[in-house]
């Protein structure tokens, strides 16, 4: 790697403190927002939270690593001798990414039998295409990346057909009022996992050097706040607005698992 500037260094550096502190913040509230929505929608608060919570650790290592393989003096920045451990984020997406899509499958309340078949066809696909996409993010030339790049593809595909064509009947079978909200949830999924194969794409671009590894931890940083956190905050607010249209409001705890009794 060409040796970067102090403004690069320093702006992945507070990149990667600020989503920690997101990450963390989101998963917070997503633990104790499992209070105000219904027993059914719960476990989809209790995932979303899981996700947040090792994206925030393993940003925390990514952070540390960061800084542990460069030294800024004088406003001039040098490697230290240890390598920079982005395999933390393949591990992390190789967790959170199949969770992702399971919690969106969970806020949906399908069929058992539905929901079991979806989360795990869902679940394969991603965590496929994220064994497919690492040997071309750590390949030397752009011949290797591509490759396993268009490999990666093939899965993500898929994914992107059972979103709006294999899901697209449960979702015209979820309530009116919280329809929109599945809706926006399946295009911010959509739109920010879109994202990672044109930040994948960076080298490929006028971008060298130290401009490219600026340009790839950024867009991959921005684009999990938004698949994560973002996500998570849509998946409450689904779980919220369904809890209020099956109990009247949302499930206060003494009521949880119960149906509200008609008054005769």
């Amino acid at each position: 790697m060409q040796s970067l500037t102090a403004a690069q260094y320093f702006f992945v550096y507070n990149a990667f403190s600020f989503t920690f502190a997101t990450m963390a913040a989101a998963t917070v509230f997503l633990w104790l927002g499992r209070s105000q929505v219904g027993r059914a929608y719960r476990t989809a608060l209790t995932i979303s939270g899981l996700v947040t919570a090792i994206a925030a650790y393993h940003y925390w290592r990514i952070f540390e690593s960061w800084g542990a393989a460069f030294e800024v003096r004088d406003g001039i920045v040098t490697v230290t001798g240890l390598a920079f451990n982005d395999a933390y984020r393949y591990v992390d997406w190789l967790l959170t990414v199949p969770l992702l899509l399971i919690e969106l499958v969970l806020v949906m309340r399908l069929s058992r039998s539905e929901t079991f078949t979806k989360a795990t066809r869902l679940g394969l696909a991603a965590a496929l295409m994220i064994v497919l996409g690492y040997p071309g993010e750590i390949a030397d030339d752009n011949g290797t990346r591509a490759l396993w790049g268009t490999l990666s593809t093939i899965p993500f595909l898929y994914i992107v057909y059972e979103l709006f064509v294999g899901l697209g009947d449960a979702i015209k079978r979820q309530p009116v009022e919280a329809r929109g909200l599945v809706k926006t949830a399946r295009w911010i999924t959509f739109a920010s996992w879109g994202f990672y194969p044109i930040v994948y794409m960076v080298p490929y671009t006028s971008f060298s050097g130290a401009a490219t590894e600026t340009a790839l931890q950024i867009g991959y940083t921005v684009a999990d706040i938004v698949a994560k956190a973002g996500l998570g905050v849509l998946i409450y607010m689904i779980a919220v607005r369904k809890s209020e249209i099956e109990y009247g409001e949302a499930e206060p705890v003494a009521m949880r698992g119960q149906r509200p009794v008609p008054e005769v």
